[in-house]
């Protein structure tokens, strides 16, 4: 199995799941569409069911507007996880959406590609699951039962010879250890930007050198707002011709194994962003842009950085779902949102 940094912005997989809040809802995009259960005017939902395990299948009528959103969605989602195969949280998100326009056999389909995805990064529990969910709608699938067979086989192998699974959400930073008391002001608490896992990324690979590293990386003063927004690493070495943002990008999401998405090309809530703290998004360059049932959508150029996780974490009680974008579409949603 190839290693993983741990300290990669991802989150435990809760199953999207729930539809209830539709509060605020604005103009139709992603979230909107795929929350209108029992939906505001924009859409009417006629003959709802639920499938056994949580799926929503709907009989939907959407506006030709809404409709070409959701094809749009679903494109762009093939195409990640196309990309990412692996990426759960993505194929969560598409197959929400195929359940929403009552794609029975897309949700099946993915449905599986997402327990497969457990099993390649060891989370067998959450594949059974997954699978288990799928038999409660199908319970002769051949497919199912030959995989829950192969996990059991997995699960007393890992029994015979035990092994440490890859942690796939992010952890708190541990504490430091507790220093001697001394008289004057407490020492600041460390702060994982993620500039060691950066550091290792791109200087111990040797692709630029120490002296590139530390020209290009910025260290936010923490004790004031800043003036506005803090300019992404991969951004300033590409303006100082020292590594084009594609190349850094790639590095990235292969490192990380965040998926890219092409903030170009989505419909990002505004108002959404604003409803979070504006010093957070402009010092650390990351954007909430869109809403799913209980997740937030966040982008960012730098999946390692711990410290906007935790920030953005304390300003909301929903899961966030990190995506790498380019720095350029960005920075130019984050001055568009926080003017």
């Amino acid at each position: 199995m190839q290693e993983q940094d741990t300290s990669v912005l991802q989150t435990e997989n809760v199953p999207i799941r729930d539809s209830s809040w539709i509060d605020g809802l604005g103009t139709p995009n992603l979230a909107n569409i795929l929350l209108l259960t029992n939906g505001p005017v924009t859409a009417f939902i006629q003959n709802q069911c639920v499938w056994p395990g949580g799926y929503e299948m709907a009989n939907t009528t959407f506006s030709p507007g809404e409709e070409a959103q959701l094809a749009q969605t679903i494109e762009m989602f093939e195409v990640i996880t196309e990309s990412q195969p692996h990426d759960y949280q993505s194929l969560e998100i598409l197959k929400e959406a195929y359940s929403k326009l009552g794609r029975e056999k897309d949700v099946v389909k993915t449905s599986k590609r997402i327990a497969e995805a457990y099993v390649q990064m060891g989370q067998l529990s959450s594949a059974i699951l997954e699978y288990e969910t799928i038999l409660q709608r199908n319970a002769d699938d051949p497919d199912v039962r030959q995989a829950l067979k192969q996990i059991e086989s997995k699960a007393n192998n890992f029994a015979q010879n035990p092994v440490v699974s890859e942690p796939a959400a992010v952890k708190p930073s541990p504490e430091s250890p507790k220093a001697s008391k001394a008289p004057g002001k407490p020492a600041p608490a460390p702060v994982d930007d993620g500039r060691q896992a950066m550091h290792k990324v791109f200087v111990e690979a040797k692709i630029i050198t120490l002296g590139d590293f530390d020209l290009c990386w910025v260290t936010p003063d923490l004790s004031a707002p800043p003036n506005g927004v803090v300019e992404p690493f991969v951004q300033i070495l590409a303006d100082k011709g020292i590594l084009p943002v594609e190349r850094s990008l790639k590095i990235l999401t292969d490192k990380s194994r965040t998926a890219f998405l092409p903030l170009e090309k989505y419909d990002t809530d505004i108002e959404l962003a604003r409803g979070f703290p504006a010093e957070v998004c402009r010092r650390w360059c990351v954007l909430p842009f869109d809403r799913m049932s209980k997740s937030i959508l966040v982008a960012t150029a730098n999946p390692f950085n711990q410290q906007a996780a935790k920030e953005l974490a304390e300003a909301t009680p929903h899961r966030l779902l990190w995506y790498i974008t380019s720095p350029i579409d960005l920075v130019q949603n984050l001055r568009k949102a926080f003017r």
